[in-house]
């Protein structure tokens, strides 16, 4: 197995780090780790997620081995997505940074205000 360096310019695993990094994926790896879900589902369950976007992420999370989708033959077509067995690996990681999100919201946002109020004095 080689061994990574995710400092290094080349390194693959900056690919992985940056599709974990965007927050519609967290979201969405965190909805399906409670079970499969509809992409109407998933498009009402987190606001402000366009159908392209929802679609895209998606895709990529499906491609990277994250998610899986499948297809029921009904009229019209049903699909449906999973959380894989990989991305079960990384469901506790990514609800992790959902936890600590709501945990420390009031203090990024505490931090911000001070912030901005010294930036905006010093203009």
């Amino acid at each position: 197995m080689p061994a990574w360096n995710p400092y290094a310019s080349a390194c693959p695993t900056r690919l992985v780090l940056d599709r974990v990094a965007d927050k519609w994926a967290v979201l969405l790896l965190g909805l399906l780790a409670k079970g499969p879900m509809r992409f109407n589902q998933l498009r009402r369950e987190i606001e402000g997620l366009s159908q392209k976007v929802l679609s895209q992420t998606l895709k990529s999370l499906e491609r990277d081995g994250l998610v899986s989708r499948k297809a029921i033959p009904t009229v019209p077509v049903t699909v449906e997505y999973s959380i894989t067995p990989l991305g079960r690996t990384l469901a506790a990681t990514v609800d992790a940074l959902r936890v600590w999100a709501e945990t420390h919201i009031e203090d990024v946002l505490t931090a911000r205000k001070r912030y901005d109020a010294v930036a905006a004095s010093s203009v």
